[in-house]
């Protein structure tokens, strides 16, 4: 079995679309995705044409749920930008989403954690503001209760992996859309993959262990950067332009 693993578009349908385009260069035709597909100051409208005729296995993000539940006026500004853009048809999309899914009974998905969708798994922020491997032990611990040998899960936007001690694995494909951003739960913190291209995952199976590649995608990431700097967003274009947030 070989698949990819998508997660954290954020709207950003320049590099899904190269994402996609190199998953079929590698003859890849399985995709999973984690979520966060639409939030952010770019084409919110685009990304659902594309992902929705997709028909991918899907479950659904912390800023997909705020894009259903929350009015618009509660709504934070890349949430805000992200539902002007999107019709009935893609809120629908969103609503139909589970919070997690097992797919083709060995893998697990979901967006953060098992247990809520905005809750940092292989990370933590210290006091201080620093983005730190959270123990292993808690690690774990979260993982109870998940019997699957694969699991997967996003919305740190950083690629990781980490074996449990039974011999599970966690993945973390890292962000196609959005690789730096601030955040104040549970302390003022920024995460910053450092690298402007879109990156995703490819998950194999040999005998009885996975093999996981991570996969950095260059797209025309300034055209983004100029996006969101329009759109009033200079933070998103700090990030896109550099990886980092200046």
């Amino acid at each position: 079995m070989i698949f990819a693993v998508i997660a954290d578009i954020h709207g950003n349908h320049l590099a899904l679309e190269a994402v996609l385009e190199d998953i079929r260069r590698l003859g890849i035709d399985a995709i999973v995705n984690l979520g966060d597909c639409f939030s952010g100051p770019l084409e919110a409208g685009k990304t659902a044409e594309v992902l929705l005729g997709l028909g991918l296995p899907t479950v659904r993000g912390n800023h997909d749920r705020y894009l259903v539940e929350q009015s618009v006026e509660a709504m934070g500004p890349s949430d805000a930008h992200a539902f002007r853009q999107l019709d009935e048809r893609g809120r629908d999309w969103i609503r139909d989403l589970p919070f997690d899914m097992v797919w083709r009974d060995e893998v697990y998905l979901c967006h953060a954690t098992p247990k809520d969708d905005s809750t940092y798994w292989l990370e933590t922020v210290t006091s201080e503001g620093h983005v730190v491997s959270r123990p292993a032990t808690e690690i774990e611990a979260w993982a109870a209760g998940v019997s699957q040998p694969l699991i997967l899960c996003g919305h740190t936007h950083l690629p990781r992996t980490v074996r449990l001690s039974d011999g599970r694995l966690v993945v973390n494909p890292g962000s196609i859309g959005c690789p730096a951003y601030t955040d104040d739960r549970p302390y003022p913190h920024k995460v910053e993959a450092r690298n402007v291209h879109a990156c995703y995952a490819v998950c194999e199976k040999r005998g009885d262990a996975w093999a996981v590649a991570f996969r950095q995608v260059p797209y025309d990431h300034m055209a983004m950067a100029e996006l969101a700097a329009a759109n009033g967003r200079p933070d998103w274009a700090s990030a896109l332009a550099t990886g980092f947030i200046r």
